[in-house]
């Protein structure tokens, strides 16, 4: 399809006349005609408008041979236009673009197995990258000043830095703007790609970084502290004071932009992000997940901090809830605000999890008191076997897509709290079996 841009049209400037003073006074100032007679007294003098200049037409954006992906190209200029791309930047940056296979395979994958939370959090608490966290910290003078200025501790920074790039290490080498066109052409989150390939054209339009810079991972995003395109825009912080915000190769704009990022979430200064707890026999696990209370609250409920040590007066008023990510039998922790800030940079209770603790550990925390279950991985299939089973007995999940979230916990504690089961909402193997066991003893088909 081609677009055609039109020129504006300028209305001729007006020019005021202004008399001259005569030495005999004022000349008599003559009453109009009316128009009608102008018109036919003098039609030579009429102000005829000039016409409109010709359109300028924009060739396709892409011609990749790929139907889908041109077609898409095609209707997206109109949108690009419209939030203020330039025709010269949008036909330069989208010229000679094709899909990436690699990106296009890797948005439809669906793990086999699911990584249980306990192997994801040795994972990330490593002897080597809390060694290397503390050779980083060292190594980074700036750290004191960001978290003087955002309120934000150091080690919390050092935990985003270390997941989210291996301190910069590990960084993606993908083309945003074509990861961020492949995944609008396929139009699974085709809203969210284009507002990202818009605020990536924006940047480069900016001048403030050259396409050539804009490299992250599949899923678009950049740099040390993998911020997508408009986070960037909207967060980014020039730290090291060049007069750019640089998160590929300054460490104090990278970890900056997360500590700005963090404090735009709701991080609360001086308040913890979590704690680890205990909780008395026969307590009420369908309580997880679920209400936020202060730690008072808790403890009325006999939920008491695992260490035995009190309350600071910031946690103490604070609003935290209960979770228990490996079911009854691992790790009980309260979640304080600040938890949830993380989870807006990575909505991922086990990706919060991993921040917090190995920021503890890199502050010399001794670990945690109860250890990790021994857990297994579960298959895609039982996965989407216990949800459908759970539907199939009255208890809603949203879907059987093999994705445990926090809907399928919740049916799951329900179902469990009516079973007489501890209702943790852990989906274990032997949650599974008995889930398919009972939705196949109640079909209709037995």
């Amino acid at each position: 399809m081609r677009l055609r841009v039109l020129l504006p049209v300028f209305a001729p400037p007006i020019l005021a006349l202004a008399g001259c003073a005569s030495p005999q006074g004022p000349a008599p100032v003559a009453e109009a005609p009316p128009p009608a007679a102008m018109a036919a007294a003098s039609p030579a003098r009429a102000v005829v408008p000039p016409p409109p200049p010709p359109p300028v037409s924009i060739a396709p954006l892409t011609a990749s041979g790929d139907m889908v992906f041109d077609a898409w190209a095609a209707d997206f200029q109109t949108r690009a236009l419209a939030a203020g791309i330039a025709p010269n930047v949008l036909a330069r940056e989208m010229a000679g673009l094709s899909p990436n296979p690699r990106v296009a395979s890797l948005d439809t994958q669906q793990p086999e197995f699911s990584k249980p939370v306990s192997e994801y959090i040795k994972g990330v608490i490593s002897p080597q990258r809390i060694a290397t966290g503390q050779r980083k910290r060292a190594a980074t003078p700036a750290l004191g000043a960001i978290e003087s200025r955002f309120g934000v501790p150091s080690d919390i920074l050092l935990g985003v830095w270390a997941m989210e790039s291996a301190y910069g290490e590990l960084q993606g080498d993908f083309d945003i703007v074509r990861a961020f066109a492949t995944l609008a052409a396929q139009g699974r989150r085709r809203g969210f790609a284009e507002t990202e390939l818009i605020a990536a054209l924006k940047i480069i339009q900016s001048g403030e970084q050259p396409r050539s810079r804009l490299k992250g991972s599949w899923a678009g995003a950049m740099g040390q502290t993998q911020f997508i395109p408009s986070m960037y825009l909207s967060t980014a912080v020039d730290m090291d004071g060049d007069g750019r915000r640089d998160i590929w190769n300054s460490s104090a704009d990278s970890l900056a932009s997360a500590a700005n990022l963090l404090m735009r979430a709701g991080w609360v200064r001086g308040q913890s992000w979590a704690r680890e707890v205990t909780a008395p026999p026969g307590f009420d696990f369908s309580l997880t997940e679920g209400p936020r209370e202060t730690p008072r609250w808790w403890a009325e409920r006999g939920v008491a901090r695992a260490d035995g040590r009190g309350w600071s007066a910031a946690d103490s008023t604070a609003q935290a809830q209960l979770i228990a990510p490996a079911g009854a039998g691992g790790p009980v922790f309260l979640l304080f605000p600040n938890h949830f800030a993380l989870r807006q940079y990575n909505n991922s209770l086990a990706y919060a999890l991993g921040v917090g603790l190995l920021a503890d550990r890199l502050a010399g925390g001794p670990g945690l008191m109860r250890p990790w279950p021994q857990e297994i991985p579960l298959p895609l299939v039982d996965r989407m076997t216990a949800q459908r089973a759970l539907m199939a007995l009255g208890f809603d999940t949203g879907g059987a897509d093999g994705v445990v979230g926090l809907k399928t916990r919740a049916a799951l504690r329900t179902w469990q709290k009516a079973r007489g089961v501890t209702a943790d909402g852990y989906l274990s193997t032997d949650m599974v079996r008995r889930l398919k066991a009972e939705a196949e003893r109640l079909s209709p088909t037995n």
